[in-house]
């Protein structure tokens, strides 16, 4: 496997792009391979990569079809029920706690 070239922040080419600027463009990268990487320093600290793809070989994004956002919909909406009281929290339930915030405050006594 060859390695890839490297460049510094704000010092990438023409042509080139990440993801994020590629949605941007209304783009995605549509299977091709990562052509680059691009390096922000950091101090104390190693850099951030971000990887970069080619513009020309970018694909138009795909369109939302009405089945697609239904789907998003429920998935996102799945997401704000707590599964410790069942009630939709108005938000998204965070990972980290695995269930809505008063659900999470509740002292543990009571629970069980």
């Amino acid at each position: 496997m060859a390695s890839l070239p490297v460049y510094r922040w704000r010092l990438a080419p023409e042509g080139l792009a990440t993801r994020r600027q590629l949605r941007a463009m209304g783009l995605r990268p549509g299977g091709q391979e990562v052509a680059a990487e691009l390096e922000r320093p950091r101090r104390r600290r190693e850099p951030l990569v971000a990887y970069l793809y080619r513009i020309d070989l970018a694909r138009p994004v795909r369109p939302m079809t009405p089945a697609k956002r239904v789907a998003l919909e429920r998935a996102n909406a799945a997401r704000r029920v707590c599964p410790g009281c069942g009630r939709d929290a108005g938000y998204r339930i965070p990972p980290s706690l695995g269930m809505c915030v008063p659900c999470a405050d509740a002292p543990t006594s009571l629970a069980a």
